[in-house]
């Protein structure tokens, strides 16, 4: 029964509710929702047996990195299997979360593709049209003859209708001179490509709706800040390429990160004018960094064409050093010189912690010292496989306002600063991949114009790559500590059984004892299945029993046992 108000607009007291169709006087329409499409029992299938022509999904499939391929797989493999045609509109933009709409809008006749939109886009609005002729759906279905065997079933044919008086096709005199749209060759884009498109679309949706002036950025010249970078360099190349194209409500939004009026004339410009009055980035070294990584930042600065700055800030820290030691009398020291780890990893912490505080001063006052109005948003700089170790300080420039990249691979990252090395003309990313990740936090081994001596794959005990196993094992293959092992003894054939075991156990044990970090992560762009952000995709416990007595116990177990066993066969 319809309310009241809507019985008066339309004359119409009821109206049927449920799965139906739509039946014009040429054709039968329905449609799906976005999640019934990934179903084993979609919707499609039916619907098709029951004489629907047209299928209609107005989605809302966030994105994922590869994630595409699946979708394109479900929606072709739908219209091959039972024929018909096949309208596939996605939502495009942020949502105001941590997900991604990526468009890519999808026509598709028999399995074949007629028409695709674009999947990353800073534009509102786009539509995407094709010529279809029934009469291909009509002789595709009927050349299968068990699929109308099937079709011809009393349950198909139970399908409700509801009878409109209007053509969905032109009159016959008209068709004659339309020829159907030609089948197209799909586009994908490869995973370095999707790292730098789909957080850009996003970052460009959250600066224009949350009405902030730009970003504000610690650039410690390392690959985690630097992809942050160059992703906020992709969102300037976005943004200017619709705005110069003639997008008003892009050339609006830019006149607004101007400073401007946004009735005022908008006059093109480049990403790297662009990017002068969005990014500000800060070098915020102290002794223990390199030459190597300041110049590094700076010169990526320049090539992006953002505000940058470069500071010291040793008296920062010796600040909050003296005040410790005049409170207990005690002087904590780094481990080179004769402390113990906890006075070490203190003395690490608090310059992490003390770039956090700086950056919010900053992002807070250069609009002041730029004579500008508005504030700046914080960016974060931690990838997926440091989130999921725990290694990182907690309250440190991880902590910020957004973070493009928290559900990004180290792997991945490298992939994307190679990929805009070379098609953003941002060179100085090729010298980034090529030196090793380092948190230059404790006092260097050699001399400073050099690359530090402290490197994050022997600081964590593992490699990047191994924490990627770790985390589509645990996440997506739903690993724990012993099916890991299980798992990795079948992959990891160069190691033994023993050394595979302790890689296993070492992992879960940082992963315990860190896990409360995960509680006050950054918001960041959802990109991975195994994401460990517990605010929607990962709601796992944060106080776990880091010793997990009995799993590693299993664990050395049949490690032994397979220990010995390979020892008699070889």
């Amino acid at each position: 029964m319809l309310p009241l108000s809507i019985q008066e607009l339309t004359s119409q007291v009821e109206v049927p509710f449920g799965i139906g169709a739509i039946a014009t006087r040429d054709s039968l329409i329905s449609s799906e929702t976005c999640e019934e499409l990934f179903t084993p029992d979609a919707p499609h299938i039916s619907l098709s047996l029951g004489g629907v022509e047209i299928i209609g999904n107005g989605s809302g499939s966030h994105h994922e990195l590869r994630k595409l391929h699946h979708r394109i797989d479900l929606i072709r493999g739908a219209t091959a299997k039972a024929g018909g045609v096949y309208l596939y509109a996605n939502q495009q933009g942020c949502d105001g979360g941590r997900l991604y709409y990526d468009g890519c809008a999808l026509i598709v006749v028999n399995g074949h593709i007629v028409a695709q939109g674009s999947q990353f886009s800073v534009t509102d609005v786009e539509v995407v049209t094709a010529v279809v002729d029934l009469d291909d759906v009509r002789s595709y279905r009927g050349a299968c003859s068990s699929r109308s065997e099937q079709a011809s079933s009393p349950s198909e044919r139970a399908l409700p209708h509801v009878n409109v008086n209007f053509r969905v096709c032109p009159p016959t005199s008209t068709t004659a001179f339309l020829a159907p749209s030609p089948r197209v060759d799909f586009k994908f884009h490869a995973p370095e490509e999707e790292i730098a498109l789909g957080p850009a679309c996003w970052m460009w949706d959250y600066l224009r709706r949350s009405k902030a002036k730009g970003f504000f950025l610690p650039l410690s010249g390392g690959a985690d800040s630097a992809s942050v970078a160059c992703i906020v360099g992709v969102m300037c190349h976005l943004a200017t390429a619709a705005g110069n194209a003639g997008d008003v409500q892009v050339q609006k939004d830019i006149l607004y990160l101007l400073g401007k009026d946004a009735n005022a004339a908008y006059a093109p410009l480049t990403p790297q004018e662009l990017a002068s009055h969005v990014l500000h980035t800060t070098y915020m070294g102290t002794e223990n960094s390199s030459l190597a990584t300041e110049t590094r930042a700076k010169t990526l600065a320049a090539e992006i064409g953002n505000y940058h700055l470069t500071v010291k800030i040793d008296a920062m820290v010796s600040a909050v050093v003296s005040t410790f030691a005049l409170l207990v009398g005690k002087t904590p020291r780094f481990g080179v010189h004769g402390g113990t780890a906890s006075e070490d990893l203190a003395l690490q912490n608090i310059q992490a912690r003390l770039r956090m505080v700086m950056a919010y001063l900053l992002a807070q006052l250069l609009p002041w010292v730029r004579s500008k109005t508005g504030f700046l948003l914080v960016l974060g700089s931690a990838n997926v496989d440091e989130a999921l170790r725990g290694y990182m300080t907690k309250y440190d420039c991880s902590s910020a306002d957004l973070n493009p990249i928290g559900a990004v691979s180290k792997t991945d990252l490298k992939r994307l600063l190679v990929y805009a090395a070379k098609k953003y003309n941002y060179p100085t990313l090729a010298t980034v991949v090529a030196a090793p990740p380092t948190a230059e936090l404790r006092p260097m081994a050699s001399g400073a114009d050099e690359e530090h001596s402290q490197v994050d794959e022997e600081d964590m005990g593992m490699t990047y790559e191994e924490l990627g196993w770790f985390g589509r094992l645990r996440k997506i293959d739903r690993c724990g500590p012993l099916w890991m092992f299980r798992k990795l003894s079948h992959v990891w054939t160069q190691l033994t059984p023993t050394e595979i075991a302790t890689k296993v156990k070492r992992f879960f044990f940082y992963y315990g004892i860190n896990r409360h970090k995960m509680t006050t992560l950054t918001p960041s762009y959802h990109a991975e299945n195994y994401s460990p952000d517990d605010n929607r995709f990962d709601l796992r416990p944060f106080l776990y029993n880091s010793s997990w007595s009995r799993q590693f116990k299993s664990i050395d177990t049949m490690a032994s046992a397979m220990d010995a066993h390979k020892a008699k066969t070889d």
